[in-house]
Parts: structure tokens; C-alpha cells; sequence
């Protein structure tokens, strides 16, 4: 059963956001520090990557853990109440992702995704290392898969 008030429980989803998250404030930040330009979250493009360098032809996208069901992640555990809901959303949300990297991929887009764990909490990666492996990235030394935070010890 939810502690919270239908209203309350509405006033506090209605304040989660899908853009200008504090991870993604944190990466953008830190490469636009490094001299990186970019456009933020471009329409046209499959699943608006949150951050396209048309010059690199690469996309990132900074996923939250528990939105996007990063799984073995501390920042993930599928909520008790109302499972069944939750498990079909985080499903969606997972395909959807899915067909946005098939499609960036078939457009010739190379995909980066930055997990949420890598950039905030007790698991996160130090900046620096997350940055430079993002530059790897873009400059075309490492392949696109994704960044997630360190496993604890």
C-alpha cells in the first residue's frame, strides 16, 4: 500500500523530469568545460538522444537507473506495490530504447549510453574518467556501448 495520498503521490511524479536531469547536467557540464559542443535532446532524430555531436556523428544518452531498468544496478529495484505496472512501464521504456539505438544505428549514428550510477551516488565513476571515456568516444578510439558505475567492493 502507498503512504502517500493520491495528490501527494501525483505532485511528486508530476516533478520527476526527462530532461535537465542532474546527471545529465553533470556530463554536460563537464564536456562543454572540455571544449565539446553539442545540440541537446534534437528532434528527428529516434528516442531524442539527449546529447547529438552532428560534427562526430554520435549521440549519448544519460539514462536513470531506475527508469530505464539498468540491471545489477544498487540505483534499481523494482518497486513492490503496484509490480505489475511498474515492470510493464520499465518493459516499454526498454524496448523503446531498443528500437531508438536500431534506428540511430541503421542512420549511421554511433550510441553512447552514460548510466546514471557512473555520474551520481555511491557508485560513481570519478568524472574525469567518465569524460575522458567519453571523448575516447567521440574522437573514435572506443566503441559505443555504455558507461555504468563501479560494482561495490
Amino acid at each position: 500500500m502507498d503512504v502517500l495520498s493520491p495528490q501527494q503521490r501525483h505532485f511528486n511524479m508530476s516533478r520527476i523530469r526527462s530532461k535537465d536531469t542532474k546527471p545529465e547536467l553533470v556530463l554536460r557540464r563537464a564536456l562543454h568545460a572540455r571544449g565539446l559542443r553539442f545540440r541537446l535532446h534534437k528532434e528527428g532524430l529516434p528516442g531524442r538522444p539527449d546529447l547529438v555531436f552532428r560534427k562526430f556523428r554520435a549521440v549519448l544518452f544519460v539514462n536513470g537507473c531506475f527508469w530505464h531498468g539498468h540491471a545489477n544496478c544498487k540505483r534499481f529495484s523494482p518497486p513492490v506495490s503496484s509490480a505489475l505496472y511498474w515492470a510493464a512501464k520499465i518493459e516499454r521504456n526498454q524496448l523503446r530504447d531498443g528500437a531508438a539505438r536500431l534506428e540511430l544505428g541503421e542512420l549511421g549514428w554511433r550510441i553512447l549510453t552514460v548510466w546514471e550510477c557512473a555520474l551520481i551516488g555511491t557508485q560513481r565513476q570519478p568524472l574525469e574518467s567518465v569524460i575522458d571515456a567519453c571523448v575516447d568516444f567521440l574522437s573514435g578510439n572506443a566503441d559505443g556501448c555504455e558507461l555504468r558505475g563501479v560494482p561495490p567492493p
